[in-house]
């Protein structure tokens, strides 16, 4: 019997594709095996919507689920208009030397290590936010900010290839009828490009749900459910990252686990989200 290279790289992929998701459905069931002992001893609701006080017998991640929304959906938010205006200027409206720089620029900030943004901002914004505002300057507003410039360089990528993907045709056309760059841009380009433009910014989304040091090192890392944007929280990855070292046996080490599995579900949700996108517009097209 004859394997051609096309039906052998067919069949390595495909089992790739199996070896992956075996891979992801080990870890969900291994983070469920290891929190088991949580669920069991606190009600199954009591951990998702409950206080957080050890000493009291009280191992709810609520405040760890709001902390981690409160932070990572504002710094989305300030990243969003930063990243379409340089998407469009490296895209469109730049000229061509601009557009490389931006576009260096750009890939470059994506290699900086997340510790480094965390640093700049616990020695230049933390101090600004103490001076302009009040209190220890650790809290969700700096988080947020800093976030915003660490996803960023994601979202800029996103948006320009969805932007660069556009048929040059549409663009073409729309130029000989005497649109300007601009116009082409809003009413050409923009429309054909948002479906993966969103999908940038869901994935990006998700990155800012994920991050780590950031929100360990700029948060102020309180347990409680933040009111404002001048208050301290801790996320659910920061979460992790303080409780690991707790005796393996007992429930604190455990809620670590849950923290895991509500992160896998906000990870599952935004790919999801992103397929079914994908999905919606291959049909429209």
């Amino acid at each position: 019997m004859r394997f051609s290279s096309e039906n052998i790289a067919r069949n390595v992929f495909f089992l790739c594709t199996i070896a992956g998701a075996v891979v992801i459905s080990s870890i969900l069931l291994f983070m469920i095996a290891l929190g088991l002992p949580l669920f069991k001893e606190s009600s199954f609701f009591s951990v998702w919507t409950g206080p957080w006080d050890p000493y009291q017998g009280l191992y709810g991640i609520l405040p760890m689920i709001i902390g981690t929304l409160w932070i990572a959906l504002p710094a989305t938010v300030l990243a969003l208009p930063l990243s379409l205006g340089t998407a469009f200027v490296i895209t469109i409206l730049g000229g061509s030397r601009l557009r490389k720089i931006l576009g260096v620029l750009v890939r470059f900030m994506t290699g900086i290590p997340t510790v480094v943004y965390g640093f700049v901002g616990i020695f230049l914004l933390v101090p600004l936010i103490r001076e302009g505002f009040g209190g220890a300057g650790m809290c969700v507003l700096a988080a947020s900010i800093v976030l915003a410039i660490l996803i960023s360089p994601t979202m800029i990528l996103f948006f320009s290839d969805s932007l660069t993907s556009v048929n040059p045709v549409d663009v073409r056309a729309a130029k000989a009828l005497g649109a300007d760059r601009v116009q082409r841009l809003l009413y050409v380009i923009l429309p054909k490009a948002f479906g993966g433009m969103t999908s940038g910014f869901i994935l990006a989304m998700g990155r800012a749900l994920g991050d780590t040091l950031i929100a360990l090192m700029l948060a102020g890392n309180a347990i409680r459910a933040p009111r404002g944007v001048l208050e301290p929280a801790r996320t659910l990855t920061a979460h992790i990252a303080l409780v690991k070292a707790a005796d393996f046996n007992s429930l604190e080490f455990r809620s670590i686990f849950a923290c895991g599995i509500a992160l896998y579900l906000f990870t599952t949700t935004a790919v999801v989200a992103v397929r079914f996108m994908d999905y919606k517009r291959s049909v429209v097209q």
